[in-house]
Protein backbone atom coordinates (compact mmCIF):
# COMPACT_ATOMS: atom_id res chain seq x y z
CA UNK A 1 0.00 0.00 0.00
CA UNK A 2 0.94 3.61 -0.37
CA UNK A 3 1.81 5.76 2.63
CA UNK A 4 2.36 9.40 1.78
CA UNK A 5 3.72 11.46 4.63
CA UNK A 6 5.24 14.23 2.52
CA UNK A 7 3.95 15.43 -0.82
CA UNK A 8 7.18 16.99 -2.03
CA UNK A 9 10.47 15.12 -2.02
CA UNK A 10 12.68 17.33 -4.21
CA UNK A 11 13.96 14.19 -5.94
CA UNK A 12 12.31 15.24 -9.20
CA UNK A 13 13.91 18.65 -9.31
CA UNK A 14 16.47 17.31 -11.78
CA UNK A 15 13.73 16.39 -14.29
CA UNK A 16 13.58 12.70 -13.40
CA UNK A 17 11.10 10.52 -11.55
CA UNK A 18 11.27 7.06 -10.01
CA UNK A 19 9.44 4.05 -11.38
CA UNK A 20 8.15 1.34 -9.02
CA UNK A 21 11.37 -0.57 -9.67
CA UNK A 22 13.42 2.34 -8.31
CA UNK A 23 14.82 3.14 -11.74
CA UNK A 24 14.90 6.85 -12.49
CA UNK A 25 13.61 8.09 -15.83
CA UNK A 26 13.31 11.49 -17.42
CA UNK A 27 9.89 13.03 -16.88
CA UNK A 28 9.65 13.22 -20.68
CA UNK A 29 10.18 9.43 -21.02
CA UNK A 30 7.42 7.59 -22.92
CA UNK A 31 6.66 5.37 -19.94
CA UNK A 32 6.19 8.41 -17.72
CA UNK A 33 4.17 10.13 -20.48
CA UNK A 34 1.93 7.06 -20.74
CA UNK A 35 0.96 6.87 -17.08
CA UNK A 36 0.78 10.66 -16.88
CA UNK A 37 -1.76 10.65 -19.70
CA UNK A 38 -3.71 7.94 -17.89
CA UNK A 39 -3.78 10.24 -14.86
CA UNK A 40 -5.06 13.07 -17.07
CA UNK A 41 -7.81 10.80 -18.39
CA UNK A 42 -8.76 9.97 -14.82
CA UNK A 43 -9.01 13.66 -13.89
CA UNK A 44 -11.38 14.32 -16.81
CA UNK A 45 -13.53 11.38 -15.72
CA UNK A 46 -13.62 12.91 -12.24
CA UNK A 47 -14.96 16.14 -13.76
CA UNK A 48 -17.60 14.19 -15.73
CA UNK A 49 -18.75 12.49 -12.53
CA UNK A 50 -19.90 15.87 -11.21
CA UNK A 51 -22.74 15.68 -13.75
CA UNK A 52 -23.84 12.03 -13.59
CA UNK A 53 -25.58 9.88 -11.00
CA UNK A 54 -26.52 6.34 -10.16
CA UNK A 55 -25.38 3.51 -12.42
CA UNK A 56 -23.12 5.55 -14.69
CA UNK A 57 -21.43 7.20 -11.70
CA UNK A 58 -20.75 3.75 -10.23
CA UNK A 59 -19.27 2.60 -13.55
CA UNK A 60 -17.05 5.67 -13.73
CA UNK A 61 -15.91 5.18 -10.13
CA UNK A 62 -14.79 1.63 -10.98
CA UNK A 63 -13.00 2.95 -14.07
CA UNK A 64 -11.17 5.58 -12.01
CA UNK A 65 -9.88 2.83 -9.74
CA UNK A 66 -8.91 0.73 -12.77
CA UNK A 67 -6.96 3.70 -14.12
CA UNK A 68 -4.86 3.75 -10.95
CA UNK A 69 -4.21 0.03 -11.55
CA UNK A 70 -3.25 0.89 -15.13
CA UNK A 71 -0.89 3.63 -13.94
CA UNK A 72 0.71 1.16 -11.51
CA UNK A 73 1.08 -1.37 -14.34
CA UNK A 74 2.73 1.19 -16.62
CA UNK A 75 5.03 2.51 -13.89
CA UNK A 76 6.39 -1.00 -13.27
CA UNK A 77 8.49 -2.20 -16.22
CA UNK A 78 9.05 -5.94 -16.55
CA UNK A 79 12.80 -5.47 -16.21
CA UNK A 80 14.15 -4.40 -12.85
CA UNK A 81 11.40 -5.68 -10.56
CA UNK A 82 13.03 -6.91 -7.38
CA UNK A 83 12.71 -10.65 -6.63
CA UNK A 84 9.71 -11.42 -4.46
CA UNK A 85 7.84 -8.29 -5.53
CA UNK A 86 4.78 -8.81 -7.64
CA UNK A 87 3.72 -6.10 -10.07
CA UNK A 88 0.10 -4.94 -10.19
CA UNK A 89 -0.98 -5.74 -13.74
CA UNK A 90 -4.17 -5.12 -15.67
CA UNK A 91 -6.14 -8.29 -16.41
CA UNK A 92 -8.58 -9.16 -19.17
CA UNK A 93 -11.48 -9.31 -16.69
CA UNK A 94 -11.27 -5.52 -16.37
CA UNK A 95 -11.71 -5.13 -20.14
CA UNK A 96 -14.48 -7.75 -20.14
CA UNK A 97 -16.38 -5.67 -17.54
CA UNK A 98 -15.97 -2.55 -19.69
CA UNK A 99 -17.35 -4.41 -22.71
CA UNK A 100 -20.38 -5.58 -20.71
CA UNK A 101 -21.01 -2.03 -19.52
CA UNK A 102 -20.64 -0.68 -23.07
CA UNK A 103 -23.26 -3.20 -24.20
CA UNK A 104 -25.54 -2.27 -21.28
CA UNK A 105 -25.44 1.46 -22.08
CA UNK A 106 -25.50 0.99 -25.85
CA UNK A 107 -28.66 -1.13 -25.68
CA UNK A 108 -30.61 2.05 -24.86
CA UNK A 109 -29.17 4.11 -27.73
CA UNK A 110 -30.54 4.50 -31.22
CA UNK A 111 -28.13 3.65 -34.06
CA UNK A 112 -25.95 6.51 -35.27
CA UNK A 113 -26.59 8.07 -38.67
CA UNK A 114 -23.67 10.51 -38.48
CA UNK A 115 -20.56 11.23 -36.46
CA UNK A 116 -21.17 12.85 -33.09
CA UNK A 117 -19.63 16.22 -32.26
CA UNK A 118 -18.36 16.52 -28.68
CA UNK A 119 -20.95 18.27 -26.53
CA UNK A 120 -24.67 18.26 -25.98
CA UNK A 121 -24.55 18.40 -22.19
CA UNK A 122 -21.84 19.18 -19.64
CA UNK A 123 -21.51 15.49 -18.75
CA UNK A 124 -21.18 14.49 -22.40
CA UNK A 125 -18.64 17.23 -23.08
CA UNK A 126 -16.47 16.02 -20.19
CA UNK A 127 -16.83 12.39 -21.25
CA UNK A 128 -15.81 13.27 -24.81
CA UNK A 129 -12.80 15.14 -23.47
CA UNK A 130 -11.85 12.12 -21.37
CA UNK A 131 -12.30 9.95 -24.48
CA UNK A 132 -9.87 12.03 -26.53
CA UNK A 133 -7.28 11.97 -23.75
CA UNK A 134 -7.73 8.19 -23.44
CA UNK A 135 -7.06 7.90 -27.19
CA UNK A 136 -3.86 9.93 -26.73
CA UNK A 137 -2.87 7.65 -23.85
CA UNK A 138 -3.40 4.67 -26.13
CA UNK A 139 -1.17 6.18 -28.82
CA UNK A 140 1.59 6.82 -26.27
CA UNK A 141 1.24 3.30 -24.87
CA UNK A 142 1.44 1.75 -28.34
CA UNK A 143 4.55 3.82 -29.06
CA UNK A 144 6.04 2.67 -25.76
CA UNK A 145 5.16 -0.95 -26.59
CA UNK A 146 7.15 -0.66 -29.83
CA UNK A 147 10.25 0.10 -27.72
CA UNK A 148 9.84 -1.95 -24.54
CA UNK A 149 7.47 -4.49 -22.99
CA UNK A 150 3.96 -3.28 -22.14
CA UNK A 151 1.20 -5.52 -20.80
CA UNK A 152 -1.12 -6.35 -23.72
CA UNK A 153 -4.12 -6.35 -21.34
CA UNK A 154 -3.31 -2.72 -20.50
CA UNK A 155 -3.46 -1.70 -24.16
CA UNK A 156 -6.73 -3.58 -24.67
CA UNK A 157 -8.21 -1.82 -21.62
CA UNK A 158 -7.35 1.70 -22.75
CA UNK A 159 -8.64 0.95 -26.25
CA UNK A 160 -11.96 -0.23 -24.85
CA UNK A 161 -12.13 2.65 -22.39
CA UNK A 162 -12.35 5.19 -25.19
CA UNK A 163 -15.23 3.19 -26.66
CA UNK A 164 -16.94 3.17 -23.25
CA UNK A 165 -16.51 6.94 -22.87
CA UNK A 166 -18.02 7.54 -26.33
CA UNK A 167 -21.07 5.41 -25.54
CA UNK A 168 -21.39 6.98 -22.07
CA UNK A 169 -21.34 10.47 -23.63
CA UNK A 170 -24.21 9.48 -25.92
CA UNK A 171 -26.03 7.86 -23.00
CA UNK A 172 -25.99 11.07 -20.93
CA UNK A 173 -27.25 13.05 -23.93
CA UNK A 174 -30.76 11.74 -23.32
CA UNK A 175 -29.80 8.30 -24.64
CA UNK A 176 -28.47 9.92 -27.82
CA UNK A 177 -31.53 12.11 -28.48
CA UNK A 178 -29.59 15.33 -27.81
CA UNK A 179 -26.33 14.31 -29.47
CA UNK A 180 -24.86 17.03 -31.65
CA UNK A 181 -24.40 15.44 -35.06
CA UNK A 182 -21.85 16.34 -37.70
CA UNK A 183 -23.40 17.64 -40.92
CA UNK A 184 -20.77 17.26 -43.64
CA UNK A 185 -20.14 20.46 -45.57
CA UNK A 186 -22.82 22.36 -43.63
CA UNK A 187 -20.88 25.62 -43.56
CA UNK A 188 -19.52 25.78 -47.10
Amino acid sequence: MVALTRIYTRTGDDGTTALVTGERRAKSDLRVESYGTIDETNAHIGAARLYVTDTLDQMLARIQNDLFDLGADLSTPEAGLKPGREALRMVDAQTDRLEAEIDQLNAELSPLRSFVLPGGSPAAAHLHLARTVARRAERVMVDLASREAVNAAAIRYINRLSDFLFVAARYVNDRGATDVLWVPGQNR
